[in-house]
């Protein structure tokens, strides 16, 4: 598994199966080998395109998905406790949650993160309380004080440094560190996932930035909302549905999407890089991050060919959709060129703009993206970058 070629348009990706000696781009393959009719599925799938481009979208279109799914996932959440249980309600109910993970995720990492751009409305004043509402319906950072910290984010001179909040999350909140082996950053990051403390740490980071925030304005709304949304559940005996609907995600599960998201975004390429603090830093520390793997190679075999295609649609349809609809929601899986644009309107279509300025050479960058697919393969590759790390940048 290299990691190293950070100039190389395609760096990180899958092996077709049943070949595991030739590297080939999985989307090119895909389209190469699937039919025409799939590939818009592929497209929204992976967040990347081929021949087959995605649909111009709108901001407004990713603010109307981020509360349709949310709001889906909550309704489906409350019919299956009301209506079923034993295994059905066990089965189904995952479902439910996830998408509820999903439209929350999208609402923080996509509609919350650019309204702090100011790319969403037109009108910043919008933006501004748009960001606001879903700062406090989602128990995050109060926006304002997240729009001046994310903005020190975007400084070269600053990421990947104690200022960064990406280095606060990864060094300070799960207590990672620069030349730990791989295996011991995974197995802490593992036990972190399972851990109580490390969900209740989180958790009262987030009510602290939120509900105590410099802002008295915002405190009183925000404790305000909470106080009758808790009235109006006690009122109506639903603490129970409550939890499983609304509060179990809010949580536990988005907390554990953010997480993941937050170690796929940002990689720690060599000193030297580091100290260029310059657009080829940028470029080496960002990366594409794309759900899904190269389909089979070609064979003779009809068997050994069927199952290999049995074996990469159920990887396609259960996991790599599971990293799309969960974690790399919206345009999380462009982030590398949200970094190399980031106060530009073209966000709202980042599947056909990402592969377009790849295409052209990415102007005015003197590195080209760099690609990886798989979530959790992206993560480790992370890691070992991280395991490997010659000097750690932040104190």
């Amino acid at each position: 598994m290299s990691s190293t070629h950070f100039d190389a348009p395609s760096s990180t990706l899958d092996e077709p199966l049943g070949n595991p000696s030739i590297f080939l781009d999985p989307r090119e393959e895909m389209e190469r080998r699937l039919p025409r009719h799939l590939q818009p599925l592929m497209t929204c799938l992976t967040a990347k395109p081929s021949s087959s481009r995605c649909p111009v979208r709108t901001p407004i279109y990713h603010v109307a998905t981020a509360f349709l799914v949310l709001a889906l996932g909550i309704v489906m959440s409350i019919a299956i406790l009301s209506v079923t249980e034993g295994i059905a309600c066990v089965a189904l109910l995952p479902i439910a949650l996830i998408l509820t993970t999903s439209g929350m995720g999208k609402l923080q990492a996509v509609v919350y993160h650019h309204c702090a751009h100011g790319t969403v409305f037109r009108n910043r004043i919008l933006n501004t309380q748009v960001g606001r509402a879903i700062g406090i319906l989602l128990l995050v950072k109060q926006f304002d004080a997240y729009q001046r910290e994310h903005m020190l984010h975007h400084n070269p001179n600053k990421l990947l440094t104690d200022d960064d909040e990406f280095a606060q999350f990864v060094f300070k909140l799960c207590g990672l560190r620069l030349g730990l082996p791989k295996g011991v950053i995974w197995r802490h990051v593992l036990l972190s996932f399972v851990s109580p403390f490390f969900h209740l740490r989180f958790l009262l980071a987030r009510i602290s930035s939120n509900l105590l925030s410099n802002s008295a304005g915002h405190n009183i709304a925000a404790l305000t909302y909470w106080a009758i949304l808790s009235w109006a559940v006690t009122m109506t005996d639903l603490w129970s549905v409550f939890f499983v609907a609304w509060l179990l995600p809010l949580v536990v599960l988005f907390q554990l999407a953010t997480a993941l998201r937050v170690f796929c975004e940002h990689r720690f390429p060599e000193a030297e890089i580091i100290a260029l603090r310059d657009k080829r830093f940028v470029g080496h520390a960002t990366t594409g991050v794309f759900a899904g793997a190269a389909p089979p190679a070609a064979t003779r075999d009809t068997w050994s060919g069927l199952s290999e295609w049995t074996i990469w649609w159920m990887r396609m349809l259960t996991l790599h959709l599971f990293e799309r609809v969960f974690v790399l929601v919206g345009d999380a899986p462009a982030h590398d060129f949200h970094h190399r644009h980031p106060a530009s309107r073209k966000w709202a279509n980042y599947i056909n703009a990402r592969e377009e300025d790849r295409q052209a050479g990415c102007p005015g960058y003197p590195v080209n993206y760099i690609e990886s697919w798989g979530l959790f393969r992206t993560i480790d590759e992370n890691f070992a970058l991280m395991s490997s790390a010659a000097k750690r940048p932040v104190d």
